[in-house]
């Protein structure tokens, strides 16, 4: 049953980054995969700050968030491909500001999460 309710999760994740890959902005700095990534850390960071606050969700629960829904919204791999590309493409800057923004504000998603959970929950 548990993979039922990681397949549910992911399902939603990766239809909400469909979404927000579909919001029209023209630019070479690959801002929506870094908004996503941003986004999703502060969600697991939430989902994480909620069970240490809570102590008694459930298993599937956390399942269907933290698994499902976060790992398949976060574009990781996309994240890799397109840092990749920027560095192929000489945009040594570019990319450099890309993976440093994406490692920083990541950590910083998942501290604000837990902040937000504690608030919240």
């Amino acid at each position: 049953m548990s993979f039922v309710f990681v397949a549910l999760g992911g399902a939603v994740g990766a239809v909400a980054r469909y979404a927000i890959s579909l919001i029209p902005v023209k630019t070479q700095f690959p801002i929506l995969t870094l908004v996503t990534n941003i986004l999703g850390a502060i969600l697991i960071g939430f989902i994480v700050g909620l069970t240490d606050k809570k102590g008694d969700v459930s298993g599937d629960t956390v399942l269907f968030w933290k698994t499902g829904v976060c790992g398949g919204f976060t574009t990781f791999s996309t994240f890799s491909l397109e840092a990749y590309k920027l560095f192929e493409d000489k945009s040594y800057a570019l990319g450099g500001l890309y993976v440093a923004l994406s490692v920083c504000c990541c950590i910083f998603g998942i501290f604000l999460g837990k902040k937000l959970a504690t608030v919240v929950g």
